[in-house]
C-alpha cells in the first residue's frame, strides 16, 4: 500500500526515534557479549585440550554459539543503522512537507487534497464573489507546489520501502539463525536494490523500472557520492554499465514499447546521468577511480554488444553520450573525454555516424530524450554535457588542448593541430553532421536544416555554461565572471563581430544572446567608452571596447561589437534577452545616479551619459529585428514578441548583479524588477500584422518611440523613489528620453543603416 500524504504529515516519528535508541542499546550490549564470547568462551575453547566427544561436539557447540552471538550483533547493528538513517531522512521530509502544507500553501491561497495512491492535488478553493480567474504566475506557483509535495511523498515512499526491505533482509526470516544481509547505512541497502533491479536489464517490469528510477533520483545527488559510487561499481565496471544502458535505451524503447515504457527509459537516461556525474567527482568522499575515465575513453572507439550474436554494435562513446547529456560533471572526468571525442570528429566527422545501427528510422538511438539528436554523434552529446557543467566548460574552452590517441591515451609530445576549442568549433569550415535515425532527410529542407543545427545548438549551450558560470537555461544569478570566462566571450565577439555573416540563421544565436545579456554591463561600458568604470562589470571585464593603444590595448577591432550585436539580435530569443538586460542595466545605472546626486554639479548630463549606451543598443536591436522580419524574412514578428515575453528572467538576474542602490531581494528590488518586465513587454511588443510591417520606416520609428518611453518611465520612477517632486522627476525623465532618441539613431548608424 502506497505511503499517503496523511501518513507522512501525521506520522509520530518520535516512536521511531525511540526504536532507534533501543536498537542502539541492543547493539552496544551485543557488542560486549560478542567480544566476551570471542575472547572468553571461544578463546578458552580454542586453547583447551579436548578429548573424546568434547573434542568434536562441545567444541563445535561453543564455536557455533560464539558465532551466533557475533551474528546477532551484526544483525542488530545493521537494523540500527538502517532505522537511524530512515528516521533522519523521514524527519527531514516530514518537515519539508509541513512547511509546504502549513506555510506555503496558505500563503498562496491554495488547498492541498490527498487523492490517494501517494499523490495530492493542489487547487484554489472557490471564494464567494471570486471570478476564479488566475494569472499564469499563480497557476505556475500552484503547479510547482503540487509537484514539490508529490516529489516529497515519492521520496518518503522510497525510503519507507527501502527500510522495510533492508530490515527483512537483515533478519532473514529465520528466528533461529541470525546474521544475514549486513548494511552499514540505508544507502547500502538502496544501492544493493538498485543493482539488483539493473541486473535484470530490459527484462525489468514497468513497475521495477519505475522503482529503479526513484532509487537513482532520490539518491544520486548525495554529497558524499556513496550511493552513486556503489551503484556503478555494482553494475560491474565501465563496459557492463554501457551494456546495461545500451540494452535499455534500444530494447526498452523500440518495437512494441509503450508510451509508459518510453517515458520510464527517458527518465532512466536522466537519473543514470546524474548518478554518473556524482560518482565520478573526485572531490566526493566516495567516488569511482580515475581508471573509469580511462576505460570509458578506451571503450569509446570499441564496439559494445549486449546480446549473443549481436550484429549491429555501437561504439562506446555513442552509448556513453546518452548518459553524459545529464549531470554536472567534474572537469577531471569529462574534459579528457570531450577532447578525445572532438579530436576524433575533427579527424573523421563520419567515424561514428558510419556505424549508425540499421533499422527503423523511428528508433530513439542512445538519446531517448530525443533532444538534439538520436545520440549516434557523441560530439553533440558531450557538448550538451559541457552545457550542464560550467567549470568543465570554462576549462575546455580556455585551456590549451591536449592531444589524444585513438584509444584515448594521451599522445606524448603530440600536437592537436589547433590552438583552442573556441577556434576549432566556431570555424566556419568545421563539419557538423546529421545526428538522426530518420531516413531521407534531404527530401525535407526544413527538417534537414533543423537536424544540421543540433551540433551548433549544443555548442551554444556549452559556451553559455563556459562564459556565465551557470548550466545553460538556469534562472539563477550568475557568479562573478572569471577572467577565463570573460576572455571566452571576448573571443566570441571578435570572431563573429569580424565575420557577422557567419551567424546568419545560426542555431547558436539564442545562446549568444543569453551570454550577451549576462555581460550587458561590459557591453554598455564599451559603448560608454569608459571601459566599464561607471557601468561596472560583473567580475572580470571582457574588454569589449574598440582597440586603443593607450587606453584599451586588449579591446576589439573597430565595429566588432556592434556587428556582433546586430547579427545576434536577428534571433527572437536573443533579441528578447538583450533588450531586457539592456533596460535592466540602464535602470540600475539611473537609480545609482539619483542616489549619488551629490557627486555631480548637474545631474541631467550624468543621467544622459548613463542612458546613452542603452539607446545605442536599442537602435541596433531595432535594426536587427527589422532586417530579420521585414528585409530577410528570417522570423515572424510574432516570434520577436514571444522572445520579449519569455525573457523576463533577465530583469531579476541583472538587478541581482547590480552596482546601484537597489537592495537585492528586498521590496524595492521586487517592484523595480516588475516595472522593468512590464516596461519591456509593453514597449517592445509590436503590432505584427502585415499592414504594420509594410512601412519599414514607420516600423523603426515606432521602436524608437517605445525605447525612449521605456527610459522615460525608468528615469521618472527612479527620480520619484529618490525623493524628487513630480515636476523635477518629469524634467529629468524628459531629458533622458531626448538622449535616447539621439543615441538610438547613432545605434542604427552603428548597425550600418
Amino acid at each position: 500500500m502506497a505511503l499517503t500524504f496523511t501518513d507522512l504529515v501525521e506520522a509520530d516519528l518520535g516512536k521511531l526515534a525511540n526504536a532507534v535508541s533501543d536498537w542502539k542499546k541492543a547493539v552496544d550490549g551485543l557488542k560486549k557479549l560478542a567480544e566476551n564470547a570471542r575472547t572468553g568462551m571461544q578463546g578458552k575453547s580454542d586453547s583447551a585440550r579436548w578429548a573424546g566427544v568434547n573434542a568434536t561436539v562441545t567444541r563445535e557447540f561453543v564455536a557455533k554459539t560464539a558465532k551466533e552471538i557475533s551474528d546477532l550483533h551484526t544483525e542488530a547493528d545493521s537494523i540500527y543503522q538502517v532505522l537511524d538513517d530512515g528516521h533522519t531522512e523521514l524527519g527531514t521530509l516530514q518537515q519539508q512537507m509541513k512547511t509546504a502544507v502549513h506555510d506555503d500553501a496558505p500563503a498562496l491561497g491554495i488547498r492541498v487534497e490527498d487523492i490517494g495512491g501517494g499523490r495530492v492535488r493542489c487547487f484554489f478553493p472557490h471564494v464567494r464573489g471570486d471570478t476564479d480567474e488566475r494569472t499564469q504566475d499563480e497557476l505556475d506557483k500552484r503547479q510547482e507546489l503540487e509537484d514539490r509535495i508529490n516529489r516529497i511523498l515519492a521520496h518518503a515512499a522510497e525510503i519507507d520501502a527501502s527500510v522495510a526491505r533492508a530490515l527483512a533482509k537483515s533478519h532473514g526470516g529465520d528466528p533461529f539463525d541470525a546474521g544475514h544481509a549486513k548494511y552499514e547505512s540505508l544507502n547500502d541497502a538502496e544501492a544493493e536494490r538498485a543493482v539488483e533491479l539493473a541486473r535484470k536489464g530490459d527484462n525489468m517490469s514497468d513497475a521495477e523500472l519505475r522503482e529503479l528510477n526513484e532509487l537513482l533520483r532520490f539518491n544520486s545527488a548525495e554529497k558524499d557520492g556513496e550511493f552513486a559510487t556503489e551503484f556503478y561499481q555494482g553494475l560491474g565496471g565501465p563496459e557492463k554499465a554501457l551494456q546495461f544502458y545500451a540494452a535499455m535505451s534500444i530494447d526498452g524503447t523500440g518495437g512494441e514499447a509503450t508510451k509508459t515504457r518510453l517515458d520510464a527509459v527517458q527518465d532512466l537516461q536522466k537519473v543514470m546521468g546524474y548518478t554518473l556525474a556524482n560518482a565520478t567527482d573526485p572531490d566526493h568522499k566516495y567516488h569511482l577511480s580515475d581508471d573509469w575515465g580511462a576505460q570509458f575513453r578506451r571503450l569509446g572507439t570499441q564496439q559494445i554488444g549486449w546480446q549473443p550474436g549481436q550484429w549491429n554494435k555501437p561504439y562506446g562513446y555513442q552509448v556513453l553520450g546518452g548518459l553524459l547529456r545529464y549531470g554536472d560533471y567534474d572537469p577531471r572526468f569529462i574534459n579528457p573525454i570531450a577532447e578525445h571525442i572532438t579530436q576524433l570528429h575533427k579527424k573523421d566527422p563520419y567515424f561514428f555516424l558510419s556505424n549508425k545501427p540499421a533499422g527503423s528510422p523511428d528508433t530513439y538511438g542512445f538519446n531517448p530524450s530525443g533532444r538534439l539528436g538520436s545520440g549516434n554523434e557523441p560530439l553533440n552529446s558531450v557538448l550538451e554535457a559541457l552545457g550542464h557543467s560550467p567549470e568543465a566548460a570554462e576549462k575546455f574552452f580556455s585551456q590549451p588542448p591536449t592531444a589524444y590517441n585513438e584509444d584515448g591515451t594521451v599522445k606524448k609530445d603530440g600536437k592537436p593541430g589547433f590552438d583552442s576549442y573556441v577556434d576549432l568549433l566556431t570555424d566556419k569550415d568545421f563539419e557538423w553532421t546529421a545526428d538522426t535515425n530518420s531516413a531521407n532527410i534531404l527530401a525535407d529542407e526544413d527538417k534537414a536544416k533543423t537536424i544540421m543545427g543540433y551540433g551548433p545548438d549544443a555548442l551554444g549551450h556549452a559556451l553559455e555554461a563556459a562564459t556565465t558560470g551557470l548550466p545553460y537555461g538556469s534562472d539563477a544569478v550568475s557568479p562573478p565572471h572569471s577572467k577565463d570566462a570573460a576572455d571566452i566571450f571576448h573571443q566570441l565577439v571578435e570572431r563573429y563581430g569580424t565575420d557577422p555573416e557567419d551567424l546568419d540563421d545560426s542555431p547558436m544565436r539564442d545562446s549568444l544572446g543569453n551570454i550577451t545579456a549576462d555581460y550587458m554591463r561590459d557591453v554598455q561600458g564599451a559603448f560608454m567608452g569608459d571601459g566599464g568604470s561607471v557601468v561596472g562589470t560583473h567580475g572580470a571585464g571582457a574588454h569589449l571596447g574598440d582597440m586603443d593603444v593607450t587606453d584599451n590595448p586588449e579591446g576589439l577591432p573597430p565595429g566588432a561589437l556592434k556587428n556582433f550585436l546586430g547579427a545576434v539580435g536577428k534571433d527572437p530569443d536573443a533579441y528578447g534577452a538583450i533588450v531586457t538586460s539592456q533596460e535592466s542595466v540602464t535602470t540600475d545605472l539611473v537609480n545609482d545616479a539619483f542616489h549619488n546626486a551629490d557627486k555631480y554639479k548637474e545631474l541631467a548630463p550624468e543621467i544622459a551619459n548613463r542612458v546613452n549606451p542603452g539607446g545605442e543598443i536599442a537602435g541596433i536591436m531595432a535594426e536587427s529585428r527589422t532586417q530579420a522580419v521585414v528585409d530577410e524574412k528570417l522570423a515572424d514578428d510574432a516570434k520577436f514578441n514571444e522572445g520579449v515575453a519569455t525573457a523576463d528572467k533577465w530583469a531579476g538576474r541583472i538587478i541581482g548583479m547590480g552596482i546601484g542602490k537597489i537592495p537585492v531581494g528586498g521590496d524595492v528590488a521586487g517592484w523595480v524588477v516588475e516595472d522593468i518586465q512590464e516596461s519591456v513587454v509593453s514597449n517592445f511588443t509590436r503590432d505584427s500584422s502585415e499592414e504594420a510591417l509594410k512601412d519599414r520606416g514607420a516600423f523603426l520609428e515606432q521602436q524608437q518611440t517605445s525605447s525612449a518611453q521605456a527610459i522615460y518611465d525608468a528615469t521618472y520612477t527612479a527620480a520619484k523613489e529618490a525623493g524628487y517632486d513630480d515636476v523635477n522627476a518629469q524634467s529629468q525623465a524628459t531629458a533622458a528620453r531626448r538622449e535616447i532618441l539621439d543615441s538610438y539613431g547613432l545605434g542604427r548608424q552603428r548597425a550600418g543603416k
